[in-house]
């Protein structure tokens, strides 16, 4: 980390603007201005060490666009972050990128891929097992799928039997769940099983429109889910 725990946050982007030959002014203004855009100006005079995880962690990546680079390179940015740390450096990432940045990121959270990434390779094994947009991986699972887990076990066997005949398809049966599953294009297909299992007077425990994720395709490629480190949660500002 480029962040020096004994320096306030203003002192560390300054010592980089130095490192880069800026002027004073300059660096202090560029200093000024990362402190405000990552939402740490209140804490500018504030040694790092006081810092807490998740504005370390700002801080650091501001660090990084003192010298306001066209290519930034990130491994695992949001890793240890909670879900507001991380949510917060996802935005600051966006803009970055509306901005005209350039952004080659690592990941372990396929979500984080899903929601920032243009084009993604998946890896696994250090190989490169796949590529594309988050739309174009995701058709390799196949496309949407309506999901009924009915309430008791002899349902199961009517709700599959309604699910066929409003996709036009044999479903998937898991017994011990007790879900039916079945692809299914589009809302007029649960509309069309939600009005049948109404009808036939079934009550069922949930009815839902499943849309295949990133982790459903890395699962599909590689047979086992993505390998993650527990991450360690830290405090938000």
């Amino acid at each position: 980390a480029t962040v020096d725990e004994v320096l306030t946050g203003q002192q560390n982007l300054e010592l980089v603007g130095r490192l880069y030959h800026l002027e004073t002014a300059v660096r202090r203004r560029r200093a000024g201005e990362l402190l405000e855009q990552f939402s740490l100006t209140d804490a500018a005079d504030k040694q790092a060490r006081d810092y807490s995880g998740g504005m370390r962690r700002r801080l650091d990546l501001a660090a990084a666009l003192v010298a306001r680079p066209q290519l930034l390179v990130l491994d695992e940015p949001t890793t240890g972050l909670d879900p507001r740390s991380r949510n917060e450096l996802w935005a600051v990432l966006e803009q970055l990128v509306a901005d005209g940045t350039t952004l080659l990121l690592t990941t372990q959270y396929l979500e984080e891929a899903d929601r920032l990434a243009d084009q993604i390779a998946v890896i696994d094994h250090g190989t490169v097992i796949a590529e594309g947009t988050a739309s174009q991986l995701k058709r390799q699972v196949g496309g949407e799928r309506v999901a009924v887990t009915a309430s008791t076990e002899a349902d199961v066997e009517r709700v599959a039997g309604i699910v066929a005949q409003a996709t036009g398809a044999e479903p998937t049966v898991d017994r011990g769940s007790r879900e039916v599953t079945s692809a299914a294009d589009g809302l007029d297909v649960l509309a069309r099983v939600a009005a049948a299992l109404h009808e036939a007077g079934i009550e069922v425990d949930d009815l839902g429109l499943h849309r295949p994720t990133l982790d459903d395709v890395f699962l599909q490629l590689t047979g086992h889910a993505v390998a993650e480190t527990a991450p360690t949660s830290e405090d938000a500002t």
